[in-house]
C-alpha cells in the first residue's frame, strides 16, 4: 500500500488486517472507513475468519470512540465496492439533531432515511477536518 498524500492525511490507525481512515466527506460527523490490507480482498462474504474477527472487534472500538466524541443516535454500516473495488467498510454515525464541532454545525439531512445519497459536495474546512482527525486519534490510542 503506497503512502500517498491522501493516505497520510486521512490515515488513523493500522491493525493486523485493516487500516482505519477518516472519510474525507464529513457531512456525517465522524464518518470513517476500514480498508482491508489483503491486496486481493474484494468481496465482503469472502473475507477471512481473521479479517472478520478483527473487523467486528474494531467495529466495537470505533463505535465506542465515536459515541464518546460525538454522541450519534445510531450507526449505519456499509460495504459497497461500487466506486472503489476493494474490501472496505464504512461506519457512518447518524444524528437525529445537529451536532457542533469547533463551532461548525453538522446536520444529518437524511435522518430516518438511507444515508445515501449524501451531500457529495459537503466541505469541511481543513482546520476542522484536521481537528476531527486529531480528536479520533486521541480516543483511538
Amino acid at each position: 500500500m503506497g503512502k500517498s498524500l491522501e493516505y497520510e492525511r486521512f490515515f488513523l490507525k493500522e491493525y493486523t488486517h485493516w487500516v482505519l481512515f477518516l472519510h474525507q466527506n464529513q457531512c456525517y460527523l465522524g464518518r470513517i472507513y476500514l480498508l482491508a490490507k489483503r491486496h486481493n480482498a474484494l468481496d465482503f462474504f469472502l473475507m477471512t475468519e481473521e479479517e472478520k474477527s478483527e473487523l467486528f472487534l474494531l467495529g466495537k472500538v470505533v463505535t465506542k470512540a465515536l459515541s464518546n466524541l460525538f454522541q450519534p443516535d445510531i450507526f449505519n454500516v456499509a460495504s459497497l465496492g461500487n466506486i472503489f473495488n476493494h474490501l472496505h467498510v464504512h461506519i457512518i454515525p447518524r444524528y437525529k439533531e445537529s451536532r457542533y464541532f469547533e463551532g461548525m454545525q453538522f446536520t444529518d439531512n437524511r435522518w430516518g432515511k438511507n444515508y445515501s445519497p449524501y451531500d457529495y459536495n459537503f466541505k469541511t474546512p481543513d482546520h476542522i477536518l484536521k481537528n476531527i482527525h486529531q480528536a479520533l486519534l486521541n480516543v483511538m490510542l
